[in-house]
């Protein structure tokens, strides 16, 4: 299965550390966050899911639900739960985790690290993976890292952030932009549009090209 950014997201049904679920229900109109996991009572997952935890507000103030996948068991995952919470100094674990058993999600969204078969039996582990899915059910955001390379999530709160704003303005961010920096207007808007758009006014840098397309602007609110 391709997984294109602006085409619908899957939908699915799975058990969990929550029960089962169906993914377009469980994330009603709100945006989503699905990430993978190569395997519970991993040293790596237990830093991800615990950092995911304690980034939970952050989360909610965007509108963002969170869902994690692991290809084992919902008891293990009860199990590494308790491991996840000792490691971080966590009280509670406010998400569900996906019991992905048979690999059957991590093989239907190409989850899949090829370098990484030692945990699975032959089977190639769930990459770390990270869908963002949008109000409308559409992919708004995929990243994939190898399984020995731990997530920022940090980073993953910055593109929320971008793809959010730039959901609503006609704005794009430009490199290591963050929240409150000043954006740049969509090449699609004229000048004219442009003017109407953001009477305030914009930023035009003279190019050797003279061409005229970076239009700077402080970021909408």
């Amino acid at each position: 299965m391709s997984l294109e950014l602006g085409k619908p997201f899957p939908n699915f049904t799975a058990n969990t550390t929550h029960g089962e679920l169906d993914f377009y229900k469980w994330k009603g109109d709100a945006w989503a966050i699905l990430f993978s996991h190569p395997a519970d009572f991993t040293p790596v997952c237990t830093t991800e899911l615990g950092a995911v935890a304690k980034l939970m507000p952050e989360f909610e103030k965007r509108n963002v639900k969170v869902i994690a996948l692991s290809i084992d068991s919902v008891e293990d995952h009860e199990k590494w739960i308790e491991d996840i919470k000792a490691y971080n100094k966590l009280s509670t674990f406010p998400y569900p985790i996906i019991a992905d058993e048979n690999s059957k999600l991590a093989v239907r969204f190409k989850m899949l690290d090829q370098d990484e078969i030692h945990l699975t039996k032959g089977i190639p582990a769930a990459a770390r993976t990270v869908f963002f899915v949008g109000p409308d059910n559409k992919l708004k955001m995929s990243i994939l890292y190898p399984a020995t390379t731990g997530r920022n999530f940090a980073e993953i709160l910055r593109v929320i952030d971008s793809i959010q704003l730039t959901a609503n303005h006609s704005v794009a961010t430009p490199a290591n932009w963050t929240f409150s920096d000043r954006c740049m207007i969509v090449p699609s808007l004229s000048d004219e549009e442009a003017k109407k758009k953001f009477p305030g006014g914009f930023e035009k840098p003279d190019l050797p090209s003279n061409r005229g397309y970076i239009r700077v602007v402080p970021q909408p609110q």
